[in-house]
């Protein structure tokens, strides 16, 4: 299922969408090339959730944790995993926890996310376009997946 995002105001509808639904345990990934909105929507994500920290890629530090708002949420970028994986850093214990995971790159750690996650792959159109696919694995991610689209015109 493909949808498309115009700009930043579709973006920042889509996570506040998304945020209203999710419950703890939820993995969402992220993949896309550098500057397609990975961050942008997790930013969005975040707010909806009610966290008023600011958001920041966790590049350096592979997961960043707020605790604040709705839900924790715990907010991975695997780029730096592409070598090691994530067996070695306990992020099953993100994955398993009492909130909702965003990872970045997820295609990096890809075999440590269990069988309940939604994919969205991130691809731009133009400058302010882009479009979305959006792959559920297992049934909770389709209930996430079909949720999220309810009256949206794909």
């Amino acid at each position: 299922m493909t949808i498309y995002w115009q700009n930043k105001t579709d973006t920042k509808r889509m996570a506040e969408r998304l945020a209203a639904i999710v419950e703890p345990g939820d993995i969402i990934c992220l993949d896309g090339d550098l500057g397609v909105g990975k961050t942008t929507f997790t930013r969005y994500f975040a707010q909806a959730l009610g966290i008023t920290a600011k958001i920041k890629s966790p590049t350096f530090t592979i997961v960043r944790e707020y605790e604040e708002g709705k839900l924790p949420l715990y907010h991975m970028d695997a780029y730096r995993l592409e070598e090691t994986g994530g067996d070695d850093l306990g992020i099953e214990e993100y994955l398993e926890g009492n909130g909702v995971s965003i990872i970045e790159w997820p295609a990096f750690i890809e075999e440590e996310l269990g069988e309940n996650y939604l994919w969205i792959a991130i691809k731009r159109v133009d400058e302010t376009t882009r479009s979305l696919t959006l792959t559920p694995h297992g049934q909770r991610a389709t209930t996430l997946r079909d949720q999220l689209l309810e009256g949206k015109n794909a």
